[in-house]
Protein backbone atom coordinates (compact mmCIF):
# COMPACT_ATOMS: atom_id res chain seq x y z
CA UNK A 1 0.00 0.00 0.00
CA UNK A 2 1.48 3.32 -1.12
CA UNK A 3 1.84 6.35 1.79
CA UNK A 4 0.60 8.69 -0.51
CA UNK A 5 -0.81 8.95 -4.36
CA UNK A 6 -1.62 12.27 -5.94
CA UNK A 7 -2.77 11.92 -9.89
CA UNK A 8 -3.86 14.90 -11.92
CA UNK A 9 -5.21 14.37 -15.13
CA UNK A 10 -6.80 17.32 -17.16
CA UNK A 11 -6.17 19.31 -20.12
CA UNK A 12 -3.74 21.95 -20.22
CA UNK A 13 -2.10 24.58 -22.74
CA UNK A 14 1.00 24.25 -23.55
CA UNK A 15 2.20 27.31 -21.60
CA UNK A 16 0.08 25.97 -18.48
CA UNK A 17 2.38 22.80 -19.53
CA UNK A 18 5.50 24.61 -19.46
CA UNK A 19 4.50 26.38 -16.06
CA UNK A 20 3.96 22.66 -14.05
CA UNK A 21 7.51 21.38 -15.97
CA UNK A 22 9.34 24.76 -14.63
CA UNK A 23 7.88 24.55 -11.20
CA UNK A 24 8.92 20.97 -11.14
CA UNK A 25 12.60 22.25 -12.77
CA UNK A 26 13.05 24.60 -10.04
CA UNK A 27 11.78 22.44 -6.79
CA UNK A 28 14.42 19.48 -8.29
CA UNK A 29 16.90 21.75 -8.93
CA UNK A 30 16.68 23.82 -5.50
CA UNK A 31 16.26 19.94 -3.87
CA UNK A 32 16.02 20.20 0.33
CA UNK A 33 12.18 21.07 1.03
CA UNK A 34 10.34 21.57 -2.53
CA UNK A 35 6.77 23.36 -2.97
CA UNK A 36 4.83 22.16 -5.66
CA UNK A 37 1.78 24.20 -6.79
CA UNK A 38 -0.67 21.85 -7.83
CA UNK A 39 -3.65 23.96 -8.85
CA UNK A 40 -5.57 22.73 -6.52
CA UNK A 41 -3.04 22.61 -3.59
CA UNK A 42 0.67 22.44 -3.07
CA UNK A 43 2.41 19.44 -2.25
CA UNK A 44 5.72 19.63 -0.19
CA UNK A 45 8.72 17.07 -0.82
CA UNK A 46 11.90 16.36 0.44
CA UNK A 47 14.03 15.85 -2.57
CA UNK A 48 17.57 14.56 -2.01
CA UNK A 49 20.49 15.10 -4.26
CA UNK A 50 20.96 11.97 -6.42
CA UNK A 51 17.18 10.38 -7.78
CA UNK A 52 16.46 7.77 -10.26
CA UNK A 53 15.05 9.23 -13.68
CA UNK A 54 12.90 7.19 -16.57
CA UNK A 55 12.16 9.21 -19.38
CA UNK A 56 9.24 7.14 -21.93
CA UNK A 57 8.09 7.89 -25.33
CA UNK A 58 5.44 6.09 -27.06
CA UNK A 59 4.10 7.00 -30.72
CA UNK A 60 1.17 4.98 -31.67
CA UNK A 61 -3.05 4.94 -32.57
CA UNK A 62 -2.65 8.51 -33.28
CA UNK A 63 -0.95 9.89 -30.35
CA UNK A 64 2.25 10.40 -28.53
CA UNK A 65 2.63 9.74 -25.13
CA UNK A 66 5.67 11.40 -23.11
CA UNK A 67 6.61 10.22 -19.66
CA UNK A 68 8.63 11.67 -16.96
CA UNK A 69 9.74 9.59 -13.91
CA UNK A 70 11.50 10.24 -10.34
CA UNK A 71 12.13 8.09 -8.25
CA UNK A 72 14.04 8.27 -4.63
CA UNK A 73 13.47 6.79 -0.94
CA UNK A 74 11.45 8.29 1.22
CA UNK A 75 13.66 7.72 4.35
CA UNK A 76 17.85 7.91 4.51
CA UNK A 77 19.19 5.11 3.28
CA UNK A 78 21.30 3.32 5.75
CA UNK A 79 25.12 1.54 4.26
CA UNK A 80 23.91 -2.50 5.02
CA UNK A 81 25.85 -4.66 5.88
CA UNK A 82 27.39 -7.26 3.16
CA UNK A 83 25.04 -10.53 2.82
CA UNK A 84 26.47 -13.73 2.78
CA UNK A 85 25.71 -14.31 -0.83
CA UNK A 86 28.63 -10.90 -1.39
CA UNK A 87 31.14 -12.19 1.48
CA UNK A 88 31.42 -15.67 -0.70
CA UNK A 89 31.57 -13.67 -3.86
CA UNK A 90 34.60 -11.43 -2.10
CA UNK A 91 36.32 -14.67 -0.70
CA UNK A 92 38.85 -15.99 -3.13
CA UNK A 93 37.69 -19.43 -4.91
CA UNK A 94 39.40 -22.63 -5.25
CA UNK A 95 40.02 -23.71 -8.81
CA UNK A 96 38.58 -26.46 -10.10
CA UNK A 97 40.56 -29.50 -11.73
CA UNK A 98 40.29 -28.98 -15.13
CA UNK A 99 37.90 -31.40 -17.07
CA UNK A 100 39.22 -32.74 -20.62
CA UNK A 101 36.47 -32.92 -23.22
CA UNK A 102 34.63 -30.69 -25.40
CA UNK A 103 32.71 -28.77 -22.62
CA UNK A 104 29.55 -31.00 -23.62
CA UNK A 105 27.46 -31.08 -20.51
CA UNK A 106 28.81 -28.62 -18.36
CA UNK A 107 26.80 -25.98 -16.58
CA UNK A 108 26.71 -22.35 -17.56
CA UNK A 109 28.56 -21.15 -14.03
CA UNK A 110 31.14 -23.80 -15.89
CA UNK A 111 31.09 -22.15 -18.55
CA UNK A 112 31.58 -18.45 -17.34
CA UNK A 113 34.51 -19.77 -15.10
CA UNK A 114 36.17 -20.73 -17.96
CA UNK A 115 35.82 -17.87 -19.75
CA UNK A 116 37.06 -15.77 -17.43
CA UNK A 117 40.04 -17.73 -17.13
Amino acid sequence: MKDLRFEQKRPLSRIEAADQLTALATALREGGEAELDLGSGTVSLRVPDDLHGELEIEIGNGEIELEIEFKWPTGRRRAAAPTAAVAQEAAPRKSAPARGGTGAGRGKSAKRAAAKK
